[in-house]
C-alpha cells in the first residue's frame, strides 16, 4: 500500500511540471502573463488614497478573547450594514448595534469554545456558531429569552472553523476533518461533502454574486473552489507555504484573496486561474488570521499575530495602513456591506470599527 501511495504521489508532481510547462508555453514562455498586466498598473495614474484609517467605534463587553465576526447584510431591524455580531470565549454571542455601540441581543452558547459566527444575510432574523464542539448551531434573533439553539448541525469529525448562510434554508461549514459541508437547515441534513482537501479546512468565502461556487482555503497549503450543484471543486491553487488561515472574495467574484501563516497574502484570479499578487514585506514575520477586501477591490486588509491590521494597496502592492489599536492578536477582520467601516476583533476582548 505505502508503495501504490508513494507512485501516486511522484504521478501527481510528474503531472504538475507538466501542467506548469504547458500553462509557460501558452502565456509565450512568461511565467505568469497577469502579473506583467498587474505591474504595469502600478506605474498608472491612480487615485491617491486617504491617508487616515480612525478608530470610531470601541465595543466593550466580551469578557474572554474574540475569535470571530461577522457584518450583517440586513437585520430584523432593517440596520442594514450596522449590526455586527461577534463570538467570543466567554461563551457569548452578541450581536451589537455598531453605529451606537449598543448591544443589541447576548445569547449563552453551550459550549464556549467557539471559533466562527455568521448572520444569516436574506433577512437577518438567524445567526450560527461552532467549535470545538465539532457542531454548527444556529439561533433564532428576536427573542431576548432564547438561549437554546434552534438547530444543531452534527456530522463532522472536527471542530468547526468556519460557517456561512447561503439563505435561510441552507448554511456552509468547513472543519478540521479536512472537509466541507452543505446543510440543509430546516431537515437538519447534510446535502453535499466536499472532501479534496488534504488537511484541516479553516475557511470559506460564498461567491458574491453567485450562490453555487465558494472558496475553502486549508492547512495543505491550497485554496480550493467548489461548485455546490456538482459537489466538486473546479480550482485548486497553490502558492503558499505553510496553513491558509482565511479566504475572501473580491467583490466582483472574479477573484479572492488568502492569508496564511506563511506571512503573505496572495491575490487568485479565477479567470486566468492564476496567482496575481504576493503581498507582504521582509519585516513581518508571523502569520495572517483574517483577510477582508474593501468595497472597491482596492485595499487588502489583514489580522496579524503581532497585534496589528494592516491595509495594502492593490494597485501598487505596498502598505497603505498600519492599524495598531489592539493590545493582543488579532483574531477576525470584516468590512461592512456598504464598505464604509472596518471591524477588527482580538484576544485582547475588544472590538474596534476603523473608518
Amino acid at each position: 500500500m505505502a508503495d501504490r501511495v508513494a507512485a501516486a504521489k511522484k504521478a501527481a508532481e510528474q503531472l504538475k511540471v507538466q501542467i506548469d510547462g504547458l500553462r509557460k508555453e501558452k502565456s509565450g514562455g512568461v511565467e505568469n502573463p497577469m502579473s506583467d498586466t498587474f505591474n504595469d498598473l502600478k506605474t498608472a495614474d491612480t487615485k491617491v488614497l486617504n491617508p487616515n484609517v480612525k478608530l470610531r467605534r470601541l465595543l466593550k463587553g466580551h469578557f474572554g478573547k474574540v475569535y470571530a465576526l461577522h457584518w450583517s447584510k440586513k437585520t430584523l431591524d432593517d440596520d442594514s450594514g450596522v449590526q455586527v455580531l461577534s463570538a467570543s470565549q466567554d461563551g457569548k454571542l452578541i450581536v451589537w448595534n455598531g453605529h451606537s455601540t449598543n448591544k443589541v441581543q447576548a445569547i449563552p452558547l453551550r459550549s464556549s469554545w467557539v471559533m466562527t459566527c455568521a448572520y444569516e444575510p436574506t433577512k437577518g432574523k438567524m445567526v450560527a456558531c461552532g467549535g470545538l464542539d465539532n457542531m454548527c448551531s444556529i439561533y433564532a434573533l428576536g427573542d431576548p429569552s432564547m438561549t437554546r439553539a434552534t438547530r444543531e448541525l452534527a456530522a463532522h469529525d472536527g471542530y468547526l472553523s468556519c460557517c456561512r448562510f447561503i439563505d435561510e434554508s441552507q448554511i456552509l461549514t468547513s472543519s478540521g476533518d479536512s472537509t466541507c459541508i452543505l446543510w440543509d437547515i430546516e431537515r437538519t441534513d447534510a446535502k453535499v461533502h466536499f472532501n479534496d482537501h488534504g488537511g484541516d479546512v479553516m475557511s470559506l468565502a460564498i461567491h458574491p454574486n453567485d450562490n453555487n461556487l465558494f472558496v475553502s482555503g486549508s492547512c495543505d497549503a491550497t485554496a480550493k473552489v467548489w461548485d455546490i450543484r456538482a459537489g466538486i471543486c473546479t480550482h485548486s491553487f497553490s502558492g503558499h507555504e505553510s496553513d491558509i488561515n482565511s479566504v475572501s472574495f473580491f467583490p466582483d467574484g472574479n477573484a479572492f484573496v488568502t492569508g496564511s501563516d506563511d506571512s503573505t497574502c496572495r491575490f487568485f484570479e479565477l479567470r486566468s486561474y492564476s496567482q496575481i499578487a504576493q503581498l507582504g514585506e521582509d519585516k513581518i514575520l508571523c502569520g495572517i488570521t483574517s483577510v477582508a477586501v474593501s468595497h472597491s477591490g482596492r485595499i487588502l486588509f489583514g489580522g496579524y499575530d503581532d497585534y496589528n491590521c494592516y491595509g495594502w494597496d492593490m494597485l501598487s502592492g505596498d502598505k497603505a495602513y498600519e492599524i495598531k489599536e489592539h493590545d493582543n492578536r488579532i483574531s477576525c477582520v470584516g468590512l461592512n456591506t456598504k464598505g464604509e467601516a472596518m471591524c477588527t476583533g482580538s484576544w485582547d476582548t475588544f472590538l474596534k470599527i476603523h473608518a
